[in-house]
């Protein structure tokens, strides 16, 4: 794993908070996120495969993203959306609608296919955190 592209997860992550106006004692932060979630992911990739890689490296922004919004008392899609902007299939997105502009279809359903199945596996693995109770992550029991 290069270091470089772990700092440009970093500071992509960060680039994205600022863009998207998140509180600025939040960007460091959403930084970290990202870049945890793009290490999981590069560390899982080569056993797990592509969409093994991406489901648990968006397990891990998830409960990072609720656990940190609890500490830091602020909404958790400030955290979740700009962590996993490291991890988003952009380039297969691009190409996808590419490929349907230029009339190949065939290309366009391969890219596309493999685009849905990350975004899917993507959902899932948020969809698994927020089942998780509230209290799991302030550390107070249900009464």
């Amino acid at each position: 794993m290069r270091p470089e592209v772990i700092l440009a997860s970093f500071f992509g992550t960060v680039a994205f908070a600022i863009l998207y106006d998140i509180p600025s004692r939040y960007c460091l932060v959403a930084g970290l996120n990202g870049m945890t979630g793009w290490i999981v992911y590069s560390l899982l990739t080569p056993a797990a495969g592509e969409m093994g890689a991406i489901f648990v490296s968006t397990l891990v922004i998830a409960l990072f993203s609720r656990y940190l919004a609890v500490l830091m008392k602020c909404p958790e899609i400030a955290f979740l959306v700009a962590g996993i902007f490291p991890i988003v299939p952009g380039a297969g997105i691009y190409w996808t609608a590419y490929y349907l502009m230029a009339g190949q279809m065939s290309q366009a359903a391969a890219t596309g296919t493999g685009a849905l199945k990350t975004c899917l596996a993507m959902v899932l693995g948020i969809a698994v955190i927020h089942e998780l109770p509230q209290w799991f992550f302030s550390g107070r029991k249900k009464r």
